[in-house]
């Protein structure tokens, strides 16, 4: 009897070890990556359309995600990132955000060895890697183009969003490139609020529309990024007004079907935000293996769509 009760042991134990060697071995539960997604403004198209592609690649190689949206709060950031921190993850993205804002959290991350990704944030000491669009570039790109279409001269109205990193490039770019066009007078910066970007540019155009009421009085619309200039084209359409152009940054859905339809938004950069995330779960996934990443900002390529 004894001996048949140790074989059953010892056949039991057997069978124990070789399937916690099949999970290790097949990435089971104990190899299971735990990803934090944290951005202040999922309520942005192209916000959630990253979220929704790094959600949708993360889960395709069997990482746990979870995504947290603060609202537009981005002091709600840090304490949230602290959550994620304290819960013991892999690695933490931060989308559309500015690093700076969580400059300490990402140290102690770092200190924790929990890797920091950015997908069209930035770049700072502590991170692995931000992807994104070259901002300076594409702000070049669309900057010339209503540049030329004004024809060098005229009534401009900046719409902007200085704290988000990636605007505040194509707005500085914006202002080197205007100080060589000295017939352009520059009639208003505003900065626009988020969430609600385009119910926020509706109204501030309405306003300044009223305060610019001759025409010729306003030439051009300047957004730093799409749903602005949605905003400034509604105003612009519901007043009646003509020959006022606008331009945008992103490749919105919604903004490139106003430019085909023949709206007074005329040009857009259209950036891979797709490829921005794939971009960050390529690089997330040769760091878990402990490979060097292929740099700390990484560009995705941008195309101009314009009116035909």
């Amino acid at each position: 009897m004894k001996k048949i009760v140790t074989l059953i042991v010892a056949v039991s134990l057997l069978l124990l070890t070789l399937t916690a060697c099949g999970e290790k071995s097949t990435g089971g539960k104990e190899d299971k990556k735990k990803i934090a997604i944290l951005t202040p403004f999922l309520s942005s198209v192209t916000t959630k359309q990253m979220v929704d592609t790094l959600e949708k690649s993360a889960k395709d190689k069997g990482w746990d995600v979870n995504t947290i949206d603060t609202n537009g709060d981005v002091g709600a950031l840090a304490s949230r990132m602290e959550d994620v921190i304290s819960s013991k993850v892999n690695a933490i993205i931060l989308v559309s955000t500015d690093p700076n804002q969580v400059k300490s959290q990402i140290q102690k991350a770092k200190e924790n060895n929990i890797l920091v990704f950015g997908s069209d944030s930035a770049y700072i000491e502590g991170m692995t890697l931000n992807a994104t669009s070259d901002n300076t570039a594409m702000s070049k790109m669309i900057s010339e183009y209503l540049v030329e279409q004004i024809g060098e001269e005229g009534n401009l109205i900046v719409f902007t969003h200085r704290p988000h990193p990636g605007v505040l490039k194509r707005t500085e770019a914006l202002d080197e490139l205007l100080k060589n066009h000295p017939n352009i007078n520059v009639i208003t910066e505003q900065e626009i609020k988020v969430p609600g970007p385009i119910e926020n540019a509706r109204q501030q155009m309405e306003n300044l529309l009223l305060a610019n009421k001759e025409d010729g009085s306003i030439t051009a619309v300047w957004a730093g990024w799409d749903e602005p200039a949605i905003g400034a084209a509604q105003a612009i359409e519901a007043a009646g007004r003509e020959n006022i152009i606008v331009t945008g940054i992103d490749g919105n859905s919604q903004a490139v079907e106003m430019i085909e339809k023949g709206s007074p938004i005329k040009a857009t950069v259209k950036q891979n935000f797709d490829g921005m995330a794939n971009i960050v779960i390529d690089q997330m996934e040769k760091a878990f293996k402990g490979e060097e990443v292929d740099g700390t900002e990484l560009y995705a390529p941008a195309e101009l769509i314009e009116a035909k």
